[in-house]
């Protein structure tokens, strides 16, 4: 069965300290393919590189339409589509790369591809290493558990969308805006920028009261959009609206009775190697902003 619908959490991979951005596509991994490049290559240009690729190898340039398939990955300024290929793709792609760590590479890959048997056969398998990574991060106990739970409102959100005809990932796109605007009056573009993020994933560059208030705005969607039955995308935009609205008023109402702004340029880029591999308690840094 295909996965028709963005998937609403783009989940990263570890390979020797680098990202890679993957996602559940037809019930299997695909890896973002400049990310994997990246990694390969140490290239701060990867397109660049894939492009030069595709000209020294005819046929690899010949058979691109069938490796390379665009879906719905998370970036800082919302979900985009980029190109990402399965672990069948990226052998071929790794053919063309003379790199030093293309065996290990793929070693990698069938271990990545032996969880994700696994983790269709025991679900909870899927949380238990997110778990994990976060925590390999530096980020505390406390922010993961948080964190673990808004992933879990979004995928009951993006399922109940799913259910009502939101199809279009451009439509999940302006949905998630709506309720991102009326929550933080931002839009996550303009949320990802004011937290001067490029890539990361913005929600994982959020402050304890930042997934509090993001999870109650999702959660009041879903609320929100069953108890109107809503049908199709006008409706379910029209709950997303109210849904944001909800989560809104309360951040106004505790900004107003604590002094302090919500939504803050804080973000976890400041996470220190030492701090990834103790596992050890880390704070958000760069603290020189809040909203106006």
């Amino acid at each position: 069965m295909s996965d028709t619908a963005p998937n609403p959490e783009t989940r990263i991979a570890l390979f020797q300290h680098r990202e890679i951005r993957r996602t559940i596509h037809n019930n299997e991994w695909w890896f973002v393919i400049a990310d994997v490049v990246a990694a390969l290559t140490d290239s701060v240009d990867p397109q660049g590189y894939l492009k030069d690729m595709r000209r020294r190898d005819p046929e690899l340039a010949k058979g691109w339409g069938q490796i390379a398939t665009p879906l719905s990955i998370a970036t800082a300024g919302g979900a985009q589509n980029l190109n990402c290929a399965n672990t069948e793709g990226l052998f071929r792609i790794i053919q063309s790369i003379p790199s030093p760590k293309a065996e290990p590479f793929k070693r990698w890959l069938a271990k990545v591809g032996y969880e994700r048997i696994q983790e269709i056969e025991d679900p909870e398998l899927a949380t238990k290493r997110t778990r994990a990574l976060y925590k390999a991060k530096g980020y505390s106990d406390d922010w993961i558990e948080k964190r673990m739970r808004s992933i879990a409102i979004r995928d009951e959100l993006t399922d109940e969308w799913k259910k009502r005809g939101v199809r279009e990932q451009r439509e999940y796109a302006i949905l998630t805006a709506e309720i991102s605007e009326a929550t933080f009056g931002l839009t996550p573009s303009q949320y990802a920028e004011f937290k001067r993020l490029k890539r990361e994933n913005l929600r994982d560059h959020m402050t304890d009261l930042e997934l509090i208030f993001s999870m109650l705005g999702e959660a009041a969607t879903t609320e929100i959009t069953r108890t109107r039955d809503a049908q199709d995308f006008p409706e379910s935009k029209q709950a997303a609206r109210a849904g944001g609205t909800v989560a809104g008023n309360a951040r106004r109402e505790l900004e107003e009775k604590s002094g302090r702004k919500v939504v803050t340029s804080d973000n976890f880029l400041g996470l220190t190697q030492a701090a990834k591999k103790a596992g050890a308690l880390a704070q958000p840094v760069s603290k020189k902003k809040r909203a106006p």
